[in-house]
């Protein structure tokens, strides 16, 4: 009890920085968002006087420490402000947006765990044999190709060829197959060369050499007995990835056109609306912290070591 308290405390300041310097790059970047406030329409020209109204109903002619302090404080309180655009809550259109993005994730993380992982098992087994070999090549490559190389291949394939699944939009499984194989793709490799390390570096100690000696079988030691104590490396690159992109997806969000939070972020940046852009960063910030907490608490469940007060090597 007394680490996970000291790792929520160590996480409030990360949380604080991370609203800090989210207001600042907004505040500093360029444009005026009272300009592009009053010109979203596109009809006419607005005057100095209408820029400076605006300004002044935006609050941003306050000095710095006030803006922040003020966006703070409502912060803390659920509230990310309101969009200077289209005068809806940040705070709402997260919530609305977070099922898209929430359901893209989730389907990612059961594909990247759900293949890495056993064909890393499988690696293992076959030490230096043709398959290993194969699965490490395949890994090497399928890490290194861009997502939005990946993204245009499948729907090229998929979509425009076979016309097996739609090119983008939101309302069906198959609308979110290939996205969340984009997603998933250079996990799943990282995975895979990560299961097979793990399971490798685990396979020559006394717990094992003692179950080999009873003689069962090398696939039941690797199930039964390898694999939990080679789940903490594993834990956190999936605790890592499924925060990151919970916080938004953002290239395959706006290639496959979907209403996640990515694209939300996206929209706002183009138009400088800078209530959406530090709501965006605090949230992306928020989710990742929890994500990592849920990894350390988790390796207290999973590592006896750690039960009884030890540390991991």
């Amino acid at each position: 009890m007394a680490y996970l308290i000291r790792r929520i405390a160590a996480a409030i300041p990360i949380l604080i920085g991370i609203s800090l310097v989210a207001f600042v790059l907004s505040a500093a970047s360029p444009g005026d968002p009272a300009v592009e406030a009053l010109t979203q329409n596109g009809v006419k020209e607005p005057s100095e006087q209408e820029i400076a109204a605006m300004r002044e109903q935006l609050g941003l002619n306050d000095p710095f420490a006030v803006q922040y302090g003020r966006w703070l404080f409502k912060a803390v309180q659920g509230d990310l402000g309101t969009s200077y655009m289209t005068k809806e809550s940040v705070s709402a259109e997260i919530v609305r947006r977070l099922p898209v993005t929430l359901s893209v994730s989730l389907l990612a993380v059961l594909f990247a765990a759900g293949g890495g992982i056993p064909l890393g098992m499988l690696m293992a087994l076959k030490k230096n044999g043709p398959l290993d070999h194969v699965g490490r090549a395949v890994a090497l490559i399928v890490v290194s190709v861009p997502g939005f190389w990946l993204a245009i291949l499948l729907i090229t394939l998929f979509s425009e060829k076979l016309h097996w699944l739609p090119t983008s939009g939101y309302g069906s499984l198959r609308h979110l197959i290939m996205p969340a194989v984009v997603l998933a793709s250079g996990t799943s490799a990282v995975l895979m060369r990560l299961t097979r390390a793990s399971l490798l570096e685990v396979w020559n100690h006394n717990y094992i050499l003692t179950a080999k000696a009873k003689g069962l079988h090398d696939a039941l030691i690797m199930l039964r007995h390898a694999l939990r104590n080679a789940l903490i490396p594993l834990v956190t690159v999936l605790g890592t990835y499924f925060g990151a992109i919970l916080g938004g997806s953002v290239i395959v969000e706006v290639i496959f056109a979907l209403p996640g939070i990515g694209r939300f972020a996206i929209d706002g940046i183009f138009r400088r609306d800078y209530p959406v852009i530090q709501g965006y960063v605090v949230f992306t910030g928020v989710v990742y912290v929890a994500f990592n907490l849920l990894v350390d608490f988790s390796y207290v469940l999973i590592h006896p070591q750690m039960r009884l007060g030890g540390k991991l090597r």
